[in-house]
């Protein structure tokens, strides 16, 4: 580390003070946990992978705690937050970052795998706020909530993941007119094509690559997840409204009425090409992370209810 950076790391107004990441084994999860431990944080990692996360928090600077935890369940989140403040301290930054994503048509897409699309992304959003805003009271502290670029403009066979988006994004700005009193600030993150797994089989999913082959050339850009989470580290260092990941997104919040309509236009377009049959295909889970949290959620339901 360079004397500049380790000037940077302690002169940062996030040293030595605690965050909880949701969603942190993998992916921008990650990759966040690392930037904020690199800028002298206590990092609380929680996901559905035990091993990633262990993994995940191996290489980090400072003083770590992996919490094996589904944010759908509000008792295992409860019992997250009394870890937390019993092992590293009051949060004073948390992140509801974790996330999952199913595409294919709506008619075709199984109930139980669209709700729980719903439940991780909103539903868990929720869960993660209640669990920890007694401690971000005391503290005065930051909830991030990630939000993306879906709930910019809808885009048909995602319904479930862009419904999922703007409920997040609709949910902090409303939180956040409850808690400001307290001295909590509420933050949304727009992030846009990101590479993580959740976006690898891209390619495979018509409207998503039409709508990005209609983009500008800038706008066509993947981030690493890295570089993602530094934008986000700024952003949580001075504890903006709002974080655009990548920056220019923030001239186009103006446009935002416009965004349905051209999405639709180019959905439209795509999907009249398509016979029934390429129609019918359910893509499903997207993404290592969304199969692993979708593995251990049905594995868990048929042992609730096993079989007759």
């Amino acid at each position: 580390m360079n004397r500049m950076h380790k000037d940077a790391v302690h002169d940062s107004p996030l040293r030595g003070r605690v965050a909880v990441v949701t969603g942190a084994a993998r992916g921008i999860g990650e990759a966040l946990a690392r930037r904020l431990s690199g800028a002298g944080m206590r990092v609380a990692l929680l996901g559905r992978e035990a091993q990633s996360l262990q993994d995940a928090a191996a290489s980090l600077p400072n003083l770590t705690l992996c919490i094996e935890a589904d944010v759908t369940d509000q008792d295992a989140l409860d019992r997250a937050a009394e870890q937390v403040a019993g092992r590293l301290g009051d949060a004073a930054v948390v992140v509801a970052n974790a996330g999952v994503a199913a595409g294919g048509p709506f008619r075709h897409t199984d109930g139980d795998l669209w709700r729980r699309v719903i439940d991780v992304n909103l539903i868990g959003a929720a869960n993660t706020a209640r669990a920890f805003l007694p401690q971000l009271s005391r503290t005065r502290g930051y909830y991030l909530q990630i939000a993306s670029t879906a709930a910019f403009g809808s885009a048909p066979m995602m319904s479930a993941y862009c419904a999922s988006k703007a409920g997040a994004e609709s949910f902090a700005r409303a939180l956040r007119g409850e808690v400001e009193p307290d001295g909590v600030a509420v933050g949304i993150a727009y992030v846009h094509w990101t590479g993580t797994d959740m976006i690898s089989g891209m390619d495979e999913h018509p409207v998503l690559r039409a709508l990005r082959a209609h983009q500008p050339w800038f706008a066509r850009r993947v981030h690493s997840p890295d570089q993602v989470a530094e934008w986000l580290t700024a952003g949580i260092t001075h504890r903006a409204l709002h974080i655009y990941a990548p920056p220019w997104l923030r001239w186009c919040q103006p446009l935002r009425p416009l965004f349905p309509i051209v999405v639709t236009r180019v959905a439209r377009r795509e999907l009249r090409r398509m016979t029934s049959d390429e129609l019918a295909v359910d893509l499903g889970v997207m993404g290592a992370g969304g199969r692993a949290d979708w593995d251990a959620y049905t594995t868990e339901a048929q042992r609730s209810y096993p079989p007759q």
